[in-house]
């Protein structure tokens, strides 16, 4: 019951952005989010949590029989900050693995959650891909786009 919780965790009406991610057996199956606060914590996680399961453009809708398969974790991300660097040396010296990043370049732009440096722990790799995310070549970081970070904090669903 909506009332129930929202009485006995309060902070669910605190406005904040969350990202859903939806994993079977390890392997995503979809993850949707907000970068910036819009809507409070209770009904961000549930309107991510909906668009994560049917409207992940990478996947098709979560079928019945997933669903039963389905572990859930959601990110509550802290206010993301511009984060001034002079060139690739001075941001691979400033970032840390504990930060979860947006690169915008123009037009394009894309985020990692910072649970992503456990899949690509190489700052080279890590921002090759973010670049090629956002549809820019993975060499991006030479044009110099703006990078923001944000923490995460994470809420995993115990094993089912």
């Amino acid at each position: 019951n909506r009332e129930e919780l929202i009485k006995e965790y309060p902070f669910l009406l605190e406005e904040r952005a969350t990202f859903v991610t939806l994993k079977i057996d390890g392997n995503l199956r979809g993850c949707i989010g907000s970068i910036l606060p819009r809507m409070p914590l209770i009904d961000d996680v549930i309107y991510n949590a909906k668009q994560a399961a049917f409207n992940d453009p990478r996947f098709n809708p979560l079928t019945p029989e997933e669903f039963e398969k389905i572990k859930i974790e959601v990110s509550i991300l802290t206010i993301p900050q511009k984060l001034e660097y002079e060139d690739k040396e001075d941001l691979k010296r400033k970032i840390t693995k504990q930060d979860g990043v947006i690169l915008a370049l123009g037009d394009k732009q894309a985020t990692f959650l910072p649970s992503v440096w456990e899949e690509l722990p190489i700052f080279e790799l890590f921002f090759a891909h973010l670049c090629m995310k956002a549809g820019m070549s993975g060499d991006c970081l030479d044009y110099h786009p703006l990078i923001y970070t944000y923490q995460a904090e994470i809420i995993e669903e115990k094993n089912k």
